[in-house]
């Protein structure tokens, strides 16, 4: 099978799962049931994204060979930059916190309640798609290296299976929130992901033509993840009392995504 044809499959996974997860909108009726299950959901998303992170980004990213700086260096000034990026994402775009049940972003009065939800997870798909492309574009433009290439497509699975919760954390809120139809919040969760197989083309073709940038790039998106996981994620996973179901599933996700880079063939 020609090596492009493994990018096409991981690109387009990763909004499949979106989709996929976004169904579940049509068989959880009760709000308690939504409650527990995202908790479960977004805790294993965060253990993924976080492995991901590290073992399928800046553990490359160190590794590369670079002779005008340390690449501790450029992995640290990039892990910053990433934060930063969607730090700044998140102060300047219209969106809305459930959790906290508060407006963030500049104020929008035009928009409303669905689509601040929408954006507040679409935004933070941006990264993950990009940590998809880069992955595979490193992959392509080191001919013949296999390893390099079941990586990325490893990353790309692991980042589906964090699609799947991610989905239903959109479409699950709004219906739960909003009182809309099952089908309106099925769409507004499948189309949150459809950010993430565009912002992989880029990152894909950016790391095909300017290898230089590659454990710049790499870091930077392991940056936009992180940020992710300490802003969003991990706040959301915890539980009411001594719930620990959030984090008993993100130590789940953690080790599937790390069995998942480690796999030799």
């Amino acid at each position: 099978m020609p090596d492009y044809v493994y990018a096409i499959i991981g690109i387009s996974l990763i909004f499949i799962c979106t989709t996929l997860g976004s169904l579940l909108v049509f068989l959880l009726k009760k709000d308690k049931e939504y409650k527990k299950l995202n908790r479960i959901f977004v805790g294993f998303a965060a253990g993924i994204m976080l492995s991901a992170s590290f073992f399928g980004l800046i553990k490359p990213a160190i590794e590369s060979e670079v002779t005008y700086m340390p690449t501790w260096a450029i992995v640290g000034i990039s892990i910053v930059a990433g934060s930063l990026f969607l730090w700044g994402i998140d102060k300047l775009v219209p969106h809305f916190h459930i959790n906290e049940n508060k407006d963030e972003g500049l104020p929008s009065r035009g928009l409303s309640k669905e689509s601040k939800m929408f954006l507040a997870v679409t935004i933070h798909n941006i990264p993950e798609g990009l940590a998809v492309g880069i992955a595979f574009g490193v992959a392509l433009s080191q001919v013949g290296s296999y390893a390099l290439l079941l990586s990325a497509l490893f990353l790309a699975v692991g980042t589906g299976i964090q699609n799947i919760p991610e989905g239903a954390a959109v479409a699950l809120p709004i219906k739960t929130e909003t009182g809309g139809s099952s089908f309106k919040a099925f769409l507004f969760g499948m189309f949150s992901g459809i950010v993430e197989p565009i912002a992989a083309v880029i990152g894909l073709f950016l790391a095909m033509q300017i290898q230089a940038i590659m454990p710049w790039a790499l870091a930077f998106a392991a940056g936009c993840m992180i940020y992710v996981v300490g802003e969003e994620m991990i706040p959301e996973m915890k539980g009411e009392g001594h719930d620990h179901l959030g984090v008993w599933s993100f130590i789940i996700g953690f080790v599937v995504m790390m069995a998942l880079d480690c796999i030799q063939f």
